[in-house]
């Protein structure tokens, strides 16, 4: 008996869906949770405990170079690809050694953080914050690895989606979780015990990520770079480090129009990263309240972007990789111009509830889409974490170096040109789409093929 089409599509459906009950995708969802957490607890959280605890608004404002490991990460990823962690290298393997070292080392920095005082010494707070971005830089710089190593091609998309939404649940948790926690201490520990309990509560979250490095099997390709690591020529660690730098970028290059992948990489979310940079002035120039900026984005917002993740994940599995991109980047593109909608029409909490959620979904459905690009372009299992790391640090020039004039030109055009701005910001990422396209660029790069 031949199959009728519609239980075809139902069997279709439920294959895709089932692919994320599999070991290795929720192993990585968990370790998207530990992922998401961390940033956060450096940026807009501790930035709420200074401002609690009398620290003015310039000196609060510097604590934005605490997140610069992030942006320099790709600097020690080398040491990452060459070099095993003793002893827990030896007990998990390769890339599991160092997810738990790293994972330590973080539990260990948000709980001191925790035991400093903003109103003693600002500098200690800094530190201890460059410590936390560090520790929490390495652990994505191994997550990373990990995860386009360990996943097979046809998991690759839905592991992706999964650590997008997981990684968004994390930071929501270490956002706006870790504030009503600390509301909800300090009637019993005071300001300064609530804080600390809360820090604490956070870095015992992170044996989440714990669970997963646990929890998961050693990636197949460490064979190949133990194997390497084993040949008289790479015992020296420090050369070893050196070489695997210098092979990494020089096999990257060495690949079919190298240069301008890495041009599309910088510039496919260059669109989104202007519009999203000034989106909270924005809310309030229009005369919304706090409140009703964060029920919206704190809340409808985020349901939408975990859903759009989740959406960018099947596009991805379902389609070409440079068919996903088209669809990824026209919706992230054009779906900005509703924010100039927005202003034209002015205040309207229906139409604000519309644009943000239909830009938050479509943004999480191109970086899903865009991350899958990223794994397919990171072939070499000797050298992931540094390519990786590479290309996610030219992917975030956009949002911490292009954006920086984004003040100047919306007060110069005001908000409805300066969405429309960012839209067109979006067409140059599109047309090398096309040039990439027609020279082959994407025949057989596929998320998860070593």
């Amino acid at each position: 008996m031949t199959a009728t089409p519609d239980a075809t599509s139902r069997a279709s459906i439920a294959d895709t869906l089932a692919v994320y009950l599999q070991r290795r995708v929720l192993v990585v969802l968990l370790l998207g949770f530990s992922s998401g957490l961390p940033i956060v607890l450096v940026g807009s959280t501790l930035q709420a405990w200074m401002k609690q605890s009398g620290i003015d608004i310039k000196t609060i404002g510097l604590f934005a170079a605490v997140a610069v490991p992030y942006n320099f990460k790709f600097l020690w990823a080398p040491l990452i690809d060459a070099l095993d962690v003793p002893v827990l290298g030896r007990l998990l393997g390769r890339r599991r050694g160092w997810l738990l070292f790293s994972q330590a080392w973080l539990i260990a920095a948000i709980t001191c953080l925790g035991l400093c005082d903003p109103a003693i010494s600002a500098f200690v707070i800094a530190i201890g914050a460059l410590v936390v971005a560090a520790a929490s830089a390495t652990q994505d710089i191994v997550v990373d690895a990990f995860r386009v190593e360990s996943l097979p091609e046809n998991e690759q998309a839905a592991g992706m989606a999964a650590f997008v939404a997981a990684y968004r649940v994390g930071a929501r948790v270490s956002g706006a979780g870790a504030l009503f926690l600390v509301a909800a201490f300090q009637a019993e520990l005071g300001s300064r015990g609530a804080w600390t309990a809360c820090y604490a509560l956070m870095a015992a979250l992170v044996l989440v990520g714990v669970l997963g490095t646990l929890l998961a099997w050693e990636p197949v390709a460490s064979a190949v770079a133990e194997a390497d690591h084993a040949l008289p020529a790479h015992r020296r660690p420090l050369k070893r480090a050196l070489s695997s730098a210098l092979d990494a970028f020089r096999d990257f290059l060495s690949h079919n129009l190298a240069i301008a992948a890495l041009v599309f990489v910088a510039l496919f979310k260059l669109a989104d990263a202007l519009a999203f940079a000034l989106l909270t002035p924005f809310v309030l120039d229009l005369g919304f309240s706090l409140t009703q900026l964060a029920t919206i984005r704190n809340g409808v917002g985020f349901v939408f972007a975990v859903l759009g993740g989740f959406a960018g994940g099947l596009i991805a599995r379902a389609l070409p990789l440079s068919i996903s991109l088209w669809i990824g980047g026209l919706l992230q593109t054009v779906m900005i111009l509703a924010f100039s909608w927005q202003a034209v029409v002015g205040k309207s909490l229906t139409l604000l509830t519309f644009t943000t959620t239909i830009e938050f979904f479509t943004d999480s459905v191109g970086t899903v889409i865009f991350v899958a690009y990223l794994s397919a372009l990171c072939k070499n299992p000797l050298y992931t974490a540094t390519q990786f790391a590479l290309l996610t640090a030219l992917a975030a020039l956009g949002r911490n170096v292009f954006a920086l004039p984004t003040g100047f030109i919306a007060h110069a055009v005001g908000w409805a040109w300066f969405f429309v701005i960012c839209a067109l910001a979006g067409l140059p990422a599109l047309t090398l789409l096309a040039w990439l396209q027609t020279r082959r660029h994407f025949d057989g790069l596929t998320p998860g093929k070593k």
